[in-house]
């Protein structure tokens, strides 16, 4: 009976607030005020000052692209031409074999072409495969006398052992003696290549000179070997020189 009239009550309490009448508020309406005191001017924009700003290079917002070079129009059609070797034409047997085929010709092509150009700079190509430290020499790089060097006897053996590369290097300091023997240079223990070439005071001495030095720090400090062939034109250049200088 407790709960019944805990009901009853609850309700009547609800009844009562809901038959309380609310308060209703009158909305003023909005009233639309004219501004009379001032007047209204137009105003235009000056069409030589917008003509003026708009041929500026800062106000240029034209998003133009230059057309591609002709270089790189070819690197994009070898591209397309290399990735198109990978697509398989088709799921035939025979288009897959052909497809191989066509690569194992290009990468057989290159191969062979690489070869050739190692073979004819005198590069053995083996030897960029293989870990093998170059050959030892007998002399200093950076503590050779060339007033206590017997160049003929020493070039003799280092050809004779095949050791061309350390050859060329007594080739080299074999012409830096006679240099300096003849005045052309001043040779000094701590000197420079590029020093011999800037005292050579005769122009087209200097130029064989120079060209001579190319070959020998390609071959000396690139660590190249060379066959007898490559050695021997080499040698021919140097004796040449020789020959000229000592003329």
């Amino acid at each position: 009976m407790r709960l019944v009239y805990l009901i009853l009550l609850l309700l009547t309490i609800n009844v009562a607030h809901g038959a309380v009448p609310k308060k209703t508020v009158p909305k003023t309406p909005a009233i639309v005020k004219i501004d009379t005191s001032s007047s209204i001017s137009l105003r235009s924009f000056d069409k030589a000052s917008i003509k003026k700003y708009s041929s500026r290079p800062e106000f240029q917002y034209n998003d133009t692209r230059e057309g591609l070079s002709w270089w790189d129009r070819l690197w994009i059609r070898f591209w397309r031409w290399f990735w198109s070797l990978f697509r398989f034409k088709g799921l035939s047997v025979l288009g897959t074999i052909i497809n191989i085929i066509e690569i194992i010709a290009i990468v057989a092509a290159v191969g062979a072409l690489i070869y050739a150009i190692l073979k004819a700079v005198g590069m053995d190509p083996r030897t960029l495969l293989s870990k093998t430290s170059p050959p030892t020499v007998p002399y200093s790089e950076f503590f050779e006398d060339i007033n206590t060097i017997d160049f003929d006897a020493e070039i003799e053996k280092a050809v004779a052992s095949h050791n061309y590369r350390f050859a060329v290097r007594l080739l080299y300091l074999k012409c830096l003696k006679q240099l300096s023997d003849a005045g052309a240079i001043a040779w000094e223990i701590d000197k420079t290549n590029s020093h011999y070439i800037y005292e050579l005071k005769n122009d087209d001495q200097r130029n064989a000179f120079s060209l001579l030095t190319r070959q020998f720090e390609y071959v000396w400090y690139g660590e190249f070997s060379i066959n007898d062939a490559v050695y021997n034109t080499i040698a021919l250049s140097f004796r040449d020189f020789n020959k000229g200088a000592a003329a």
